[in-house]
């Protein structure tokens, strides 16, 4: 009897690189789901009931229930970088193996859209195509921009994405760029050019933050009403980590108030969102629906990462990146 495979909520994995799904076919029966992005628990468990493998996207919900009534699950396998929508100790107490992407596959792409957002931002690129294509030239003094050079930029999170903004700001803009990151050491940070500070001193001192940071029980809405109260006036935020950095009722009332002057936003807290959204109705907002990861290199990176990961399990060796490698031994 075959192993199954699902791919769950997956909108990319395998459809742009079709050899992927073919490397799995040759290991197992392989079937695709679309579940609701809140799906968790039992009815979770119950729809992939007999799937020995999963690929998981940033949903469903690898909760403790689902754990608890899941049958035997070998391997889930992360098509990306974050994992807060998995329960690691109860993956581990079950015996599953879960991997991830490593960050340098993504780090690419992602520090480049984290750019591009910004760019839109602070130099109203989408709202001065509109009015092009409206036939409104003549208005093109409305959309006067900002520019980046002499800025100071704070970056929350200063690991392999992180890091690469940073490295773009300072050497391809002259960007004076201050680090945020209690889990790097400040010599680390000195290291790659750039000024640790405490959070408190970034918020009120940049001109410009990237958000690039993991979400953790501890960060969640790192960014709230007292933070936002710190910003300087007319500082511009990109956000392609993850939407629950962000207190959005903070934010909106930063933006009400002028604080924020522009944000670029790839990510959303209780995403995907529909059109009725009220942060779409700021013209300052810029958001895109999830895409930083979505080059072809790093799509190819990525599915290639996880497939190995399969067929490494399934020949007895060891995966990279494994994030509970105490299964290992079972295994």
């Amino acid at each position: 009897m075959k192993t199954k495979i699902a791919i769950v909520n997956s909108s990319s994995f395998g459809n742009i690189f079709p050899e992927h799904i073919e490397r799995l076919e040759a290991l197992g029966e392989v079937k695709r789901f679309t579940l609701p992005k809140d799906l968790g628990g039992k009815e979770l468990a119950d729809s992939l009931r007999g799937y020995a493998v999963i690929i998981a996207s940033v949903t469903a919900w690898y909760n403790e229930e689902f754990f608890e009534h899941k049958d035997k699950t070998l391997l889930i396998a992360r098509h990306g970088i974050g994992y807060n929508n998995i329960d690691i100790a109860a993956a581990t107490k079950k015996g599953t193996l879960v991997t991830k992407v490593s960050g340098l596959i993504e780090r690419e792409a992602v520090a480049e859209n984290a750019i591009a957002l910004l760019m839109s931002v602070m130099r109203k690129v989408r709202e001065a195509s509109w009015k092009v294509k409206e036939g409104k030239w003549a208005e093109r003094a409305k959309f006067v921009g900002s520019e980046i050079k002499g800025k100071t930029a704070g970056v929350i999170g200063f690991g392999n994405i992180g890091s690469r903004v940073g490295e773009i700001l300072q050497h391809g803009f002259n960007a004076h760029v201050i680090v945020y990151d209690p889990g790097i050491s400040a010599e680390q940070i000195r290291a790659r050019g750039a000024t640790p500070v405490s959070l408190e001193e970034l918020l009120s001192t940049a001109d410009i933050i990237s958000l690039n940071a993991c979400i953790t029980p501890d960060n969640y809405h790192l960014l709230s009403v007292k933070e936002f109260s710190l910003l300087k006036k007319s500082v511009f935020i990109v956000n392609t980590a993850r939407g629950e950095l962000m207190d959005e009722a903070a934010l909106k009332s930063a933006l009400d108030n002028k604080t924020v002057a522009g944000i670029g936003l790839d990510v959303l807290e209780g995403e995907p969102i529909t059109e009725e959204h009220p942060l779409l109705a700021y013209e300052n907002v810029v958001i895109t629906p999830h895409t930083s990861a979505y080059t072809y290199e790093c799509l190819y990176g990525m599915g290639d990462k996880v497939v190995t990961d399969v067929e490494r399990v399934f020949a007895g060796k060891t995966p990279e990146d494994v994030i509970n490698p105490e299964v290992l031994s079972p295994i």
